[in-house]
Formats: C-alpha cells, structure tokens, sequence
C-alpha cells in the first residue's frame, strides 16, 4: 500500500491490499469483540474483584450491537421510503446516532477533561520546569489547555489586532494542527514501519509470537 503511494503502476495490488485488510480488520473486530464476552464472562463467573464492571462492559457491549445491526429508530433512506432498514445506522435520529451522541461523546469528553488536568499535574511534579526542553512542555500543555477553555478566548479578546498571531486561540491552533500534526505523523509512520518489520519476522519465522505458545 504505501509502494502504490510512489508507483502508480502498482495501484491495483493496492487496492487489492486495502480490500485484504478490510477483511482481516473486520475478522479481527469479530475476534475481538469474542475476546470480549469471554474474558468478561470469566471474570463475572469467577466472582473476581470488579466484576461489575465486567457486567456493565457486556451489558453496554450487547446493547451498542443490537441497536446498531437492528438499525433501531433509523430512518429510511429517501430512495426507499417504504424501507426502514434502507437508511444507514448511523443516520440522525438512529439509536446508533443516540448513543453515539449522548453516552459515548459525553463519556469521552468527561474522561479527556479529567486526563488533562492528570497530564498537566503529573509534568508538572516530574519536570517543574527544570530545562528548557520543560518549559517548552509546560509552556505548549498550558496554551494548549488554556486555548481550549473560555477564559483563553476571553484573554484572547483583550489582545489588540495588530498582535493577533499572540491569541491565545490562536497559538493553541497552531500548536495543534504544525506542531501536534507533525509529531503525530512521525509517530504514524514509525508505528507503520513496526508493524511491517514484525509482521516480516513473523511470516519469514524468525520471530514467534506469544499466542498459541504452551
């Protein structure tokens, strides 16, 4: 796939790859998802501490599913009016589109929210600005953070206009999509090529994995 990027030549055994890994992807959501159920299952079974967790991960998992190969509430598609399963799940108004909006967004949100400030807590009590390469880390998170909130586009408010590129906002955007971006990129394509170089050793045998090991 990433040969047919440079080669146009090659595109069709790209697409022929990507239609491969669609396959496995979804072969591996089912394996997955199996995984799931049991090791949750064994869990609730063996009375283990936290197993009401477990039940509640199956319960949400089982749930989630039904609602989304049922189509529960979607509405029809305007080719098939006569057809309330011709629209797609995750149209609005759907069950899919309810939990998605109202269950995992807020979930999400709340848990992103707590992470940052446990993020900026814990660079803080690691690094307290000790080198520069720390006052460049506090300094981003802040901006960052601070960009994200109403007080950073209150404060930004008060930045007269001939010093826009001083925003608050605005340096937060920055940081996000040059810096962020590019970081993300690089971390992107070094876990690419891993995944490439394992998956040689292991077809070639000279790496093993753990599964299937006694």
């Amino acid at each position: 796939m990433v040969v047919g990027e440079f080669a146009p030549p090659t595109r069709p055994l790209q697409d022929l790859a990507g239609s491969w890994f669609n396959i496995l992807a979804a072969v591996a959501f089912v394996l997955g998802g199996a995984n799931l159920v049991v090791l949750n299952l064994k869990k609730i079974s063996d009375n283990r501490p936290g197993w009401g967790y477990a039940a509640v991960t199956l319960a949400a998992f089982f749930v989630t599913l039904f609602i989304g190969l049922s189509k529960w509430g979607v509405p029809p598609a305007d080719e098939y009016p006569d057809f309330s399963w011709s629209g797609a799940h995750e149209s609005e108004g759907g069950g899919f589109w309810w939990v998605f909006e109202f269950v995992i967004l807020p979930l999400q949100s709340s848990m992103f929210a707590l992470l940052a400030f446990f993020v900026a807590s814990a660079a803080f009590r690691a690094f307290r600005a000790k080198n520069t390469a720390s006052v460049l880390l506090l300094g981003t998170a802040f901006i960052i953070l601070l960009g994200r909130t109403y007080a950073g586009s209150l404060l930004s408010s008060l930045v007269p206009e001939t010093l826009w590129f001083l925003r608050i906002d605005m340096l937060s955007g920055i940081c996000m999509s040059v810096f962020n971006l590019a970081g993300n990129r690089a971390i992107m394509i070094g876990v690419a090529l891993g995944i490439m170089a394992t998956s040689l050793r292991i077809l070639t045998g000279t790496d093993k994995p753990y599964l299937g090991q006694d």
